[in-house]
């Protein structure tokens, strides 16, 4: 083994510097579950079942940024490495949970437009995660009125995606509510959370399907949406589907997949006899 070197402990404005290098090795730390959920962009998930493998195959020179979920087990692995002779080693204070909570680059000099929109819909001027109202925040307000541009300007700003309000609805809740497409849009490319369930378990899906907004289910099933989650009660988007249009959707859909319970008969000639 080689000669021990020391390992060192960043926040995360120094790991975000780090990580612009071309040849820094990130690895994650945390179980496969939350590294598959989410992770740093071009993180390597990291266990002690392939620790060996990642040790012998990586170059001692190579800088090696390691974080785990607040900033414990990493310095474990960055000592492993130090231990092993690699001569840039980085441990993440905080962990994950510093790294999605780090300022962003725009705090403090957020642009004027969106800080006057900000301050007209009830929030303050500087922060774009505040809650008001029913657990409302900035990016669920404008997802709601289907302005698109302000959300991108929102997410850029550092707004959390997977924050949900006082009835457990996130965002994409709230723009399939207002029917807007390209909110809608937004929020899938930023890669929230298309399945979430509310606190009655129901989904954007569920919603959109129960509405009769066939545009709107149309999109969420085009981005991959489940279509097999039921509520609490024990109903799923195909039973709930309000229109002859998003029942054929989600059939469609049903069959494309190779999965979901068939609508139950009796709700189904219900819909189709209220039709009629």
């Amino acid at each position: 083994m080689s000669e021990r070197m020391p390992f060192q402990r960043i926040d995360v404005l120094a790991a975000k510097d780090l990580i612009q290098r071309d040849d820094v090795l990130v690895l994650d730390v945390r179980d496969a579950q939350s590294f598959g959920s989410a992770h740093i962009e071009g993180a390597r998930n990291v266990s002690i079942t392939n620790l060996t493998s990642v040790i012998d195959t990586t170059a001692r020179s190579m800088p090696i940024l390691i974080y785990c979920y607040h900033g414990f087990a990493s310095r474990e692995y960055a000592q492993i490495f130090s231990d092993f002779g690699f001569s840039q080693v980085f441990s993440l204070d905080g962990g994950y949970e510093a790294w999605t909570t780090r300022p962003s680059a725009t705090d403090g000099a957020l642009d004027k437009t969106l800080q006057n929109w900000l301050t007209a819909n009830g929030f303050p001027p500087k922060d774009v995660n505040a809650v008001i109202t029913n657990g409302t925040t900035p990016l669920m307000k404008a997802s709601h009125s289907g302005h698109a541009e302000i959300m991108r300007m929102i997410i850029a700003a550092g707004a959390k995606l997977d924050v949900r309000n006082a009835d457990g609805n996130n965002a994409l809740w709230l723009a399939c509510v207002g029917g807007s497409i390209d909110a809608m849009n937004v929020l899938i490319q930023a890669s929230i959370n298309i399945d979430n369930h509310n606190d009655n378990g129901a989904t954007p899906l569920m919603y959109a399907a129960s509405t009769g907004k066939a545009a709107v289910v149309e999109r969420l099933l085009a981005a991959g949406a489940d279509i097999t989650p039921e509520t609490l009660d024990g109903f799923s988007a195909l039973d709930m589907a309000a229109t002859v249009e998003c029942l054929t959707l989600l059939r469609r859909a049903a069959r494309a997949q190779g999965k979901g319970p068939a609508p139950r008969p009796s709700l189904e000639i219900k819909q189709l006899n209220l039709r009629a």
